[in-house]
């Protein structure tokens, strides 16, 4: 290999050698900067919570009205009605014979449910003796259930209700009653709430009352959002890229979401769900919770 030829190949050896150096910083600027992990996050939004309380009870009637006749020996010839049903005020209800000879009409002295009935054909009625019928005038209900002291206090009389009862689904309610006692033991009360429906409700079935007592509006995350530990409650907030933590109060909770009282302001970019691999600090690429691939 002669003089000539060496250098040639030292030279250019040399030039592609400073090619590869200088074109290092390019490499380097384009994977240098830390991307982090890739996490889903929304905006805290300002949400109207309802303050709830939950009862628990059975149906019982309102009021009850008993039926006897006025006069005492008189035998039952005819029912005209059985328990379950409905009657108007005056309708008949059964038929007596009188001991001299013959009959009255038994009526209904108000419109309702007939909830009970002792009258069989052949049987003596008497004025003094078992009602032949019972009846819940105009067929209201009361769902009486028993909450905690603590909850007893936000209650009050014409607070609307949400009323689920097995076998007649739900129902509209009003509380009529809350007691001014509780028993000493269980430090429980009672309520009375009126039900309102045309359906056929029937004594001693089970309810749940969902009682408005309040409403409350403020920024709001989703329940996943939050974390709980040793520190108290936090979310991840995600500013310029990097994780922060804050701590936060919370409020009320409803279908997933819970209030923020306190730590968070409507707009904040809120980590959708925190978890405990991400740190104050860390790098990360933040990606808006409708923007995910389907």
């Amino acid at each position: 290999m002669n003089a000539p030829y060496r250098l040639f190949r030292k030279l250019a050896t040399a030039v592609l050698a400073g090619l590869c150096f200088a074109s290092q910083p390019c490499l380097a600027d384009d994977t240098a900067a830390p991307k982090g992990a890739a996490v889903t996050v929304l905006k805290a939004a300002k949400q109207c919570f309802s303050a709830i309380v939950e009862v628990s009870g059975i149906l019982i009637p309102k009021e009850e009205t008993a039926v006897r006749p006025d006069r005492p020996g008189l035998k039952v010839a005819d029912v005209l009605v059985d328990a379950g049903e409905t009657v108007t005020a005056g309708q008949a209800l059964a038929r007596l014979n009188l001991p001299e000879g013959g009959m009255i009409v038994v009526q209904a002295p108000v419109a309702g449910l007939v909830s009970s009935s002792t009258a069989v054909i052949g049987a003596i009625a008497s004025g003094k003796g078992e009602t032949l019928f019972t009846i819940i005038p105009r067929s209201e209900f009361d769902l009486v259930g028993v909450v905690p002291v603590r909850d007893l206090s936000k209650l009050a009389v014409d607070q609307s209700a949400r009323v689920k009862i097995i076998g007649a689904g739900e129902v509209d309610g009003k509380v009529r009653r809350v007691s001014s006692t509780v028993e000493p033991n269980s430090q429980l009360g009672q309520v009375f709430v009126a039900l309102t429906s045309t359906r056929r409700l029937l004594v001693n079935s089970s309810g749940r009352a969902m009682i408005k007592t309040g409403q409350s509006c403020g920024v709001s995350v989703p329940l996943t959002a939050i974390l709980y530990g040793s520190a108290g409650t936090v979310v991840q907030v995600v500013r310029r890229d990097r994780v922060e933590t804050r701590s936060v109060e919370v409020g009320l909770m409803s279908a997933g979401q819970v209030e923020i009282s306190k730590g968070l302001v409507e707009g904040d970019m809120v980590v959708a769900r925190a978890g405990a691999l991400l740190r104050e600090g860390d790098p990360v690429r933040p990606i808006n919770a409708g923007d995910e691939p389907k």
